[in-house]
């Protein structure tokens, strides 16, 4: 009868199972580090490994620290800062310059047409475009008797 060689795996062949704390977050990071100084091959069991780590991680800080959409005119503005677009841009890509200052004061909502030409034109997601705005709240006539 043989002896079957019973050593306990290196930290690197444990199972990945879901990161419940924030030590198993490190050792995760720890581990998924190694992966980006040798690239894997893909298709091996090492790729493999390095593919679940980024998926356990990334839902890890997906729940811990999550990221909200912007609002859909700081999208705007934002794309507007970081393409170089101006106002004027924006008044002739969604129809007037008063309805593009209208748009970035708040004063007029986003239409459907309007934030797919935003997104099409100047490539801002249209998750961030078509994202509610909360309701405010109105106060209703009161009767005056």
């Amino acid at each position: 009868m043989t002896k079957r060689h019973t050593a306990k795996k290196p930290a690197h062949e444990a199972p990945i199972r879901p990161l419940r704390s924030e030590a198993e977050y490190n050792k995760a990071l720890a581990e998924i580090e190694r992966y980006f100084h040798v690239e894997s091959k893909p298709g091996t069991s090492a790729a493999d490994r390095f593919d679940l780590l980024a998926l356990v991680i990334a839902d890890y800080e997906d729940k811990r620290w999550p990221i909200e959409s912007p609002d859909p005119i700081q999208a705007i503005r934002w794309r507007m800062e970081t393409a170089g677009y101006t106002q004027p841009d924006l008044g002739r890509l969604i129809g007037s310059r008063q309805r593009a200052s209208d748009i970035l004061s708040h004063e007029r909502r986003l239409t459907m047409g309007m934030a797919w030409k935003l997104h099409r034109k100047w490539g801002i997601p249209a998750e961030a475009l078509i994202r509610p705005r909360p309701r405010s709240r109105r106060r209703l006539p009161t009767a005056v008797g």
